[in-house]
């Protein structure tokens, strides 16, 4: 036995007898009679303390017993080739030595939704998803000459992106000069919006893929050859912007802010992304700014797939509020208020429906990437971070990566944007097409 466990017995001994000296655990062979020595005349005394004694030890001399086994197989495992995988880290970790250890050890010891959950918390994305994300840029980051590994340097800015941490703070977490978590966070996010950006932000423009995306939303609108739903948010810059003596970046919420205009299918999948206008402009001529206005309104998007209805040539077309003009390929709400008739009524409550989709991709887009809350880069770098976000949540969408609480934003109060002289004929075919819509919704849904 060792020497604590012997210690601990004549502890034990010594209690005993003080709280019973009547009662012997070993007695003399020539005082006591055998019986008096038995278990069963211990555990008939009037004291409870042979039954405590007895139940310690035994209890010890079972640890004894299972530390001795133990560590003989521990001798023996530590003599074979395979090494004991590392015990897990603590949540907050965030040294280089730490993300070594879990990301090329210990990770594949854990089930893989533990796994994931475990990554989500610390980088935003589940392991599988980070790994590709690596994977894609790896070749650009190690032509960079970067002295810190890729998956290393993809890992420090999505927990970033994921928990909106300033450059201060994570230098402090991984023992880096500020200076270089900058310029680490703006070379990652840079490579996300330019080389990532057109294999997962798509037009549909694909036979397939256009057929699924207006087929998802007439499912969930009754609406014909919706495409896509088309919104815009602000996203907050943490500090105040005074490079214009009209601070134009001051949005009507009360804090300076860069303007973000998406469009969104039906799966909440961006399919086109600009943030080209400061806080204090109006979603309507952001969007005249925007590369996606002039490819519609030049016919330099070609839409394969064309229904009739009640006599109109209908192609593809996308929804929005009013907030944005009436167009041939823009359909929006006949009144903002429901005055209009029955089918026109009927027609904007379906319309906002198929609009909600991209309302909440925005609100899973900035519970994903907390960044996007309150925005710690500075305004020159806010355009690429902000777009890089959203190729990381088409990433998670694709991947179909649990949907977090929706963030919301303050409701939107905008005024119906006004129609430019030169889209006047858009306007005009927009607004035959539109009733055309919703005397066509409203009989076919009466008919039911």
């Amino acid at each position: 036995m060792e020497e604590a466990f012997m210690a601990m017995l004549s502890h034990l001994l010594h209690l005993q007898n003080s709280l019973d000296p009547s009662t012997t655990i070993f007695s003399s062979a020539t005082t006591s009679s055998p019986s008096s020595t038995t278990p069963s005349s211990l555990l008939s005394s009037s004291s409870a303390a042979p039954l405590l004694f007895f139940t310690l030890a035994s209890l010890l001399s079972f640890l004894a017993v299972n530390r001795s086994s133990s560590s003989t197989n521990s001798g023996d495992s530590s003599s074979s080739d395979s090494p004991s995988p590392p015990p897990p880290l603590p949540d907050g970790d965030y040294s280089v030595t730490a993300f070594r250890a879990l990301a090329n050890d210990h990770i594949w010891a854990l089930d893989a939704p533990l796994r994931d959950v475990r990554w989500r918390s610390l980088y935003g994305l589940s392991y599988p998803v980070f790994t590709t994300v690596v994977e894609k840029l790896q070749p650009f980051i190690t032509a960079s000459n970067l002295s810190l590994p890729a998956d290393y340097a993809v890992a420090m800015v999505l927990s970033r992106l994921a928990h909106g941490c300033s450059a201060k703070t994570l230098a402090s977490r991984y023992s880096l000069d500020p200076y270089l978590i900058s310029k680490i966070t703006n070379m990652v996010t840079r490579l996300l919006a330019t080389k990532l950006y057109p294999e997962f932000i798509k037009i549909p423009v694909g036979k397939r893929r256009l057929i699924e995306t207006t087929q998802g939303f007439e499912e969930l609108t009754s609406l014909p050859n919706i495409c896509g739903a088309i919104d815009s948010t602000p996203v907050k810059l943490r500090r105040r912007t005074k490079l214009n003596p009209r601070n134009i970046y001051s949005s009507k919420y009360g804090y300076d802010a860069v303007l973000l205009q998406v469009v969104a299918d039906h799966k909440k999948i961006f399919w086109d992304v600009c943030v080209k206008a400061p806080g204090g402009e109006d979603d309507s001529s952001h969007f005249r700014d925007s590369l996606l206005y002039k490819r519609l309104t030049s016919g330099d998007i070609v839409w394969e797939k064309v229904i009739n209805v009640r006599g109109h040539h209908v192609r593809p077309y996308i929804v929005g509020d009013w907030c944005y003009p009436l167009l041939s390929f823009l359909m929006t709400p006949f009144s903002p208020n429901g005055s209009g008739s029955p089918p026109e009524n009927l027609f904007d409550g379906m319309l906002m429906k198929g609009r909600s989709v991209v309302v909440e991709a925005i609100g899973l887009l900035k519970a994903r990437w907390k960044i996007l809350q309150s925005l710690n880069v500075g305004v020159n770098h806010a355009p690429q971070t902000i777009v890089a976000c959203c190729v990381l949540h088409n990433l998670c969408q694709i991947a179909r990566e649990p949907e977090p609480e929706i963030w919301k934003d303050p409701d939107e109060a905008g005024s119906p944007a006004r129609v430019f002289e030169s889209e006047r004929q858009f306007y005009y075919y927009g607004q035959s097409l539109r009733q055309g819509l919703a005397d066509d919704l409203h009989q076919r849904l009466s008919t039911r």
